[in-house]
Parts: structure tokens; C-alpha cells; sequence
């Protein structure tokens, strides 16, 4: 296996993504609480915009980001075995 990065660089850029990841989770809740409150006409407008077609398009690529992530905590398990 090839070793491009050092455990300990994986292991800081893995909680930098943890974290990246959590506020755009708590980011997600938040959005869809307001949701909740917000009457349907407002909803309607919210959803006719271009931000709200880049808010769904970001959430489509974290999907994907979601699975890179995976592989990359799989890396770091063998970059831990190798430490």
C-alpha cells in the first residue's frame, strides 16, 4: 500500500471532516424544523429558489461524500495497523 499521508495527518483530516460533516447536519435539522413552521405559501417560495436548488444539490453530493468517507475511514484503520 502506497503511504502518500502519515496516520497522524489522516486522523486530523478525518476530524476535520467529522466536523465539516456535523454542522451540515445540524445544518439539515435546522433547516427542516423551519420547515415545519413556516405555512405553505412560504414554503413554496423558499423552494422556488435558486438557493434552495443548491442547498438540494449539496445534499446530493454529501451522499457521495458519505461513501468517500467510508473508504477513507477504511484507509485509516490499515494506516493505524501499519503505526
Amino acid at each position: 500500500m502506497s503511504r502518500d499521508i502519515d496516520y497522524h495527518n489522516a486522523k486530523l483530516a478525518y476530524t476535520i471532516i467529522q466536523s465539516l460533516l456535523k454542522s451540515q447536519e445540524a445544518m439539515s435539522d435546522l433547516l427542516a424544523l423551519m420547515a415545519q413552521v413556516m405555512d405553505e405559501e412560504v414554503t413554496k417560495a423558499l423552494t422556488a429558489t435558486r438557493e434552495w436548488e443548491n442547498y438540494l444539490q449539496a445534499k446530493r453530493e454529501l451522499e457521495v461524500t458519505k461513501h468517500q468517507i467510508e473508504i477513507f475511514v477504511e484507509v485509516l484503520k490499515r494506516l493505524e495497523e501499519l503505526s
